[in-house]
């Protein structure tokens, strides 16, 4: 039968989120999981059941459900295998891999028996998509409970799941279960798996893994029987006298879950101050397998030091972003490279100490956006890693540069200019599916997004936008934001109106090019004329270097911005000059001295605007004064 009660968790979203959506009637699914699943380590095969109470709180009836049959992308003539043979710029981890796998090495979810409420439901397999239809509608407001029996083959390990890694790690099991799509405000999100980016439904986990007992395990959530098992998370247990054990993990208020294990694992921890206990899980005496030159000592030294330095990561990252809801997070080594789940990652290891670093701080971060906001990064993956990329730089910096690197966005703003110049740049509102190529995405989903938030601290000001930054956190967490959701608490936080840079930045691939046209000087006073040479529309900061070393910024506001930016330099005075009008191509702005005191004229010196061509941006007035010279013999 139907299940009529709201779940004490349902219920306290609904009224938690009550007053967001800018008064529309916000809502969000949840989904109960409870499985249990018996590897075979040997054949890298899992047979499971699968218990799913999913509770429709959106205004909708589903007369049908989707889930996601993740695994079953690693078989030749697979849509991922096909994107990865046909694009432009395969991926090195993929390219023909998948079409070359033998039968005992694909990848497959094989669905043995699926009913709702306890009756059998009529279900298709299309790839990596299983759909459902459903005896009974889900009423809104109503609760249904599916139950599957399954049984799984792991693939070899290709891109992020499977088994013996490059590293040798034996499972990283990420997309591993008949996972339940995503129902929102836009609907149902059964995209097929083609190896991007995810979206799930908040929920809770239990899961029980029986296992070989000489594995050792990490995974999202807690584990709740670490003193039966007798090993892997409490302190110097002897393993019972099994051939298998049953590792039981619980995770609350999270969208997916994922695990890894080996035999050679070694499992340490670290606990971060007023925060989670951090947990590490690598391969410390087999670490030297594909390791590039660095020896097996070199890399077990850079994973004894990584826990002390992801410490200090995580301290600031709390600090300055919101702070981190869970008591756990979970660096396993495995995976392809790097990739998030919640409450933990997976990352490959053979690495020098500053890329291990830089990874963990990279996949630790995504629990912030990806975790915890969860914003659908199919759909806006440069929400997830664009913010990402901003917060893992400013990490970055402070643990290796003492927070002194004047430009730690320098390498997104890089690839940016370099897309936008080589004419294979594509808009930041396309599905992470549907990238032309591999470089187009990547480009816009991890750099154009992170240089869309430096580029919005530069429009609205440091003070407004650090605030801002830690209110979407607070305000939005656990609840799927979008990029709108993101631009309303950043205008509330600034007064201004946005909408104009979201849509140019977000929406088109309009550049931004502002030059310096002509400096004339009359009655004493100095006349600068402005040009914007390309299509987007921005605020201006131009600096004035006089003589004597003094330096003055004047400020030109767009109009349909509607307000200013707060000024906090203490050491350069600011002069606001009459709004911009966005249609008007040039501007002339009046500097109350002659040119003869002024040495240089720059716009936006901080090179936080993300102008194509700097060529034009900066005047040395010694060196243009020399055109206006009389020609000598």
């Amino acid at each position: 039968m139907k299940l009529k009660t709201i779940s004490l968790c349902t219920l306290f979203l609904l009224l938690s989120v009550a007053g967001f959506g800018q008064g529309k009637y916000y809502w969000q699914q949840e989904a109960e999981y409870k499985m249990e699943i018996n590897v075979n380590a040997e054949n890298h095969q899992f047979t499971g059941t699968q218990e799913l109470t999913y509770h429709n709180n959106s205004p909708d009836t589903l007369h049908r459900v989707f889930y996601h049959l993740y695994f079953n992308a690693f078989q030749p003539n697979s849509m991922m295998d096909v994107r990865s043979r046909t694009i432009a710029d395969p991926d090195g981890r993929v390219r023909d891999r998948i079409q070359k796998l033998p039968k005992d090495e694909i990848g497959y979810h094989h669905i043995n028996s699926l009913k709702q409420d306890g009756k059998k439901v009529d279900y298709t397999v299309d790839g990596t998509i299983l759909e459902v239809t459903l005896e009974e509608p889900i009423l809104p407001g109503e609760s249904t409970v599916f139950n599957m029996e399954f049984e799984s083959q792991v693939p070899r390990q290709i891109r992020r799941s499977g088994w013996m890694n490059k590293e040798g790690v034996e499972f990283s099991m990420s997309q591993w279960y008949p996972k339940l799509s995503e129902y929102d405000e836009d609907g149902w999100h059964p995209n097929p798996y083609i190896g991007r980016e995810f979206h799930g439904v908040w929920g809770s986990f239990d899961v029980k893994i029986t296992i070989d007992s000489s594995y050792v395990m990490g995974a999202t959530g807690y584990l709740k029987n670490a003193d039966e098992i007798g090993h892997g998370y409490t302190d110097e247990y002897d393993r019972p006298d099994s051939e298998k054990l049953t590792w039981h993990w619980k995770a609350d208020k999270v969208h997916d879950f994922m695990w890894g294990a080996d035999p050679d694992f070694t499992h340490t921890t670290a606990q971060v101050p007023n925060g989670p206990k951090l947990h590490f899980l690598y391969q410390a005496d087999t670490v030297a397998i594909n390791a590039k030159r660095r020896t097996q000592e070199q890399l077990r030294k850079n994973w004894e030091k990584l826990p002390q330095a992801t410490v200090k990561a995580f301290q600031f990252m709390s600090k300055h972003f919101g702070k981190y809801p869970y008591d756990k997070f979970t660096v396993i080594q495995g995976g392809d490279g790097g990739m998030e789940y919640p409450m933990s990652t997976l990352i490959t290891g053979n690495r020098s100490f500053g890329s291990l670093v830089g990874v963990t701080v990279h996949e630790f971060v995504h629990n912030w956006y990806y975790g915890v906001l969860a914003t659908n990064e199919s759909r806006y993956p440069w929400m997830d890693e664009g913010f990402t990329t901003y917060s893992s730089a400013l990490i970055m910096d402070h643990l290796f540069s003492n927070g002194n690197n004047k430009r730690p966005h320098k390498r997104s703003y890089q690839s940016y200019f370099s897309i936008a110049e080589n004419g294979q740049q594509e808009a930041l509102d396309t599905h992470a599916d549907h990238y032309h190529t591999n470089r187009a995405y990547g480009t816009a989903s991890y750099s154009t997004g992170a240089v869309f938030l430096n580029q919005l601290r530069y429009i609205i000001g440091a003070e407004n936008f650090d605030r801002g930054m830690k209110r979407y956190f607070e305000e939005w967490k656990f609840k799927h934001p979008d990029g709108r959701d993101f631009l309303r608490v950043m205008e509330q936080e600034s007064d201004m109106v946005l909408d104009w840079y979201y849509q140019y930045f977000i929406e088109t691939t309009k550049h931004i090019d502002y030059g310096i046209t002509s400096v004339l000087g009359n009655n004493g006073s100095t006349y600068v004329t402005l040009k914007r040479h390309d299509l987007m529309p921005m605020p201006v900061d131009l600096v004035v270097t006089y003589k004597d070393g003094s330096k003055e910024l004047f400020y030109m506001p767009l109009r349909i911005m509607r307000n200013t930016k707060p000024h906090h330099s203490s050491d350069m005075q600011r002069t606001i000059k009459p709004d911009w009008p966005w249609v008007n191509p040039t501007y002339t702005l009046e500097i109350d001295a002659p040119s003869s005191k002024i040495k240089r004229i720059e716009i936006d010196p901080s090179m936080r605007m993300a102008d194509i061509n700097r060529d034009n941006n900066v005047i040395e007035m010694s060196e243009y004064l020399k055109q206006f010279e009389p020609a000598t013999k």
